[in-house]
């Protein structure tokens, strides 16, 4: 058994994002068609005397990481601490999943890992277990989800053409944008009802949206709470004031494997 694995953990998309209701308990149901693209973090899982956890960058998401630890153990019965190092490279507060996607590739690294045999049907329950969007990524790569993010629709690969995905400096979180949502106003046209949410919250993001499509985009949209936007189109290097590109293609994994580029 090796004692060390490391792993890509794959930002996502959501190419459409309708909200559908609020629950009793809070939470929203929603309509989405999620893609994993190429953008990744990359997890560097170890066995170790005492657990820890380590990134490039300062994140206070490391507890849902810890998390999987905690509840890869209470599932199995296995008393072992681990080693985490997380090299970030999927901006923060930009609707991409990054913190999901981590938290996911840490519960099917600690299953490769300790050589546990659970099978993903398993593996994506206890996912949902850990946050709304972790489950999506024991899909193969592009899924339409429902519930709170948990039901998933497996659906085939698609072959698109490279995307870019354009982050402002302004973040924010998953929490404000939904707490600032209003069910009764939505725009029953939009592809993602959560733009309109984060233009009202950050309204430069209303002038950057007008400005991709000033490059030449043919399509840009803001992906899950943002405040990202992925952008289709033949731009061979796009750059704005205060904007970081990063270059993405969709992304999707073979069975009993991860993600791979």
């Amino acid at each position: 058994m090796d004692d060390r694995l490391t792993l890509l953990s794959p930002a996502k998309l959501n190419l459409f994002f309708r909200v559908l209701k609020r629950r009793p308990d809070g939470y929203h149901e929603i309509s989405s068609l999620y893609q994993a693209i190429d953008l990744c973090d990359t997890l560097t899982l170890s066995l170790a005397e005492k657990e820890t956890f380590s990134c490039n960058v300062f994140i206070d998401s490391s507890n849902l990481v810890l998390r999987v630890a905690d509840l890869f153990r209470e599932k199995t019965g296995i008393d072992q601490p681990f080693s985490f190092k997380l090299e970030k490279k999927i901006p923060l507060e930009a609707g991409l999943g990054g913190g999901s996607s981590n938290a996911a590739t840490a519960l099917w690294g600690l299953n490769q890992l300790m050589q546990t045999g659970i099978d993903e049907e398993t593996l994506t329950k206890w996912a949902a277990e850990l946050g709304a969007d972790v489950a999506f990524f024991f899909s193969h790569g592009r899924a339409y989800c429902e519930g709170i993010g948990e039901i998933l629709t497996p659906l085939p690969p698609v072959e698109a053409k490279p995307l870019w995905i354009a982050k402002p400096k302004a973040g924010l979180s998953t929490k404000a944008v939904f707490q600032a949502l209003n069910l009764e106003s939505l725009d029953s046209h939009a592809l993602n009802d959560l733009e309109n949410v984060a233009f009202k919250l950050v309204p430069p993001l209303k002038q950057l949206k007008a400005d991709l499509f000033g490059l030449g985009f043919e399509r840009v949209q803001m992906t899950g709470s943002g405040t990202a936007f992925f952008c289709f189109g033949s731009i061979k290097q796009p750059q704005l004031v205060d904007t970081t590109f990063f270059p993405a293609r969709f992304l999707y994994r073979n069975e009993r494997s991860w993600y791979k580029i």
